[in-house]
């Protein structure tokens, strides 16, 4: 690297000879201006304006220009007199925790080069100090015809400075923040974290400039003689109604971006499981209801049949008693079902349950009547049987 400035750190009564050399380099692409009618170059030349011809860099000098317009003429001679202890030395004059130093007052960054042998000792010292110490040395040093503050500190094995703005260069954020009084809620603050959470650390290696990347693709489609590539268009920036909605909205998009699953819709997918769950439910009771309603008219059918052999005197076989009974059956195992498959219908099946048990029973009670009934008319035929019988044997 090329170095830019020679001098010398000066550490107390130590003196280190170094090389001051640039730590950054800019990749922006420049464009240089042209006449649009023919693509010539427009150039600038330097015109004394008093006599109104083109002057070389030999015939120019410096000149500070007064409050009124006037200007006084300053050479070199002037500002070599000047007591400048920094001209050529980076002097140290304190140390201080890294945290001290505002980062507005952050300037250009320079790699300080151990100029030869002699300077390999003392530069190592220094920077095994910067390291144990865990400080950064604050300096002041001469570049480009001023003084300037110079924070050093180490950087992998070697030592960097960063040029610092004096304090009184940087300034106050007077009329900057907002003048109304504005109230944040707690739910805003945990929104604002969780969204803070999710976008999370980056590595800054894998950040790149876009724009730059976009116009050397538009300049080497120019150069080939093809159509530059169209930009995508910027999303549009509306005005922001709700804080709320748009961090929410932030926190899924950038979950969205990381390919992980938004929080709103796992709970939209509890929900619709939850609908889905509540709508089958609905129709199991209708179903439960359904059967129900069947089991209560096929009651009423019963009921009624068992009613109609009254009204004719009361006489029922057997086999219609059995065939009674073998009706319930079905009806009780029927119940039974639908008490398993519907516990939130127990007491509709538990009542015909009952209703049925009912019904057995007194289907039950009934065929027993009829054979007993059937047995004493037996008993009467056989005793009328016995006494026509008797009255014959008396007359032979």
């Amino acid at each position: 690297m090329r170095s830019i400035w020679n001098g010398a750190i000066s550490f107390g009564l130590v003196s280190i000879p170094i090389k001051l050399v640039n730590a950054t380099e800019s990749h922006s692409i420049s464009f240089r201006q042209i006449h649009t009618e023919d693509g010539g170059r427009i150039r600038y030349r330097k015109v004394c304006e008093l006599e109104d011809r083109e002057v070389s860099s030999a015939e120019i000098g410096k000149g500070y220009e007064d409050a009124d317009g006037t200007i006084i003429p300053i050479t070199d001679e002037d500002l070599s007199h000047l007591p400048l202890p920094t001209a050529k030395t980076i002097e140290i004059v304190a140390f201080v925790p890294a945290d001290r130093i505002d980062p507005l007052q952050m300037d250009a960054a320079y790699y300080l080069q151990a100029g030869g042998a002699p300077a390999a000792k003392p530069y190592t010292l220094l920077r095994e100090a910067l390291k144990r110490s865990h400080k950064v040395a604050i300096a002041k040093y001469a570049l480009r015809g001023r003084e300037r503050l110079g924070m050093l500190r180490v950087v992998g094995e070697a030592i960097a400075m960063h040029g610092l703005l004096w304090p009184d260069e940087v300034r106050a954020p007077e009329g900057v923040a907002p003048d109304t009084s504005v109230t944040v809620r707690d739910k805003e603050l945990d929104l604002a974290d969780a969204l803070m959470d999710t976008l999370g650390e980056v590595d800054l290696e894998d950040l790149h400039d876009e724009y730059r990347e976009a116009v050397e693709e538009v300049v080497a489609a120019k150069a080939a003689g093809e159509t530059p590539p169209e930009a995508p268009s910027a999303p549009s920036s509306g005005k922001v109604l709700d804080l709320m909605a748009a961090l929410e909205k932030s926190v899924r998009a950038a979950k969205q971006s990381r390919g992980e699953e938004p929080e709103r819709a796992a709970s939209g997918n509890k929900a619709e499981k939850t609908e889905e769950a509540g709508e089958a439910g609905e129709a199991a009771d209708r179903e439960s209801e359904s059967e129900s309603g069947a089991e209560v008219r096929h009651l009423s059918q019963r009921r009624s049949a068992r009613a109609a052999p009254k009204g004719t005197g009361g006489k029922k076989s057997t086999s219609t008693a059995t065939a009674k009974k073998t009706t319930a059956a079905p009806r009780k195992s029927t119940s039974r079902t639908a008490r398993s498959t519907q516990p939130a219908k127990k007491a509709t099946a538990s009542k015909s349950t009952a209703a049925t048990k009912s019904t057995a029973k007194k289907a039950a009670a009934k065929k027993t009547t009829t054979d007993k009934g059937t047995a004493a008319k037996g008993a009467t035929k056989k005793s009328a049987a016995k006494k026509t019988t008797t009255p014959r044997k008396r007359t032979a």
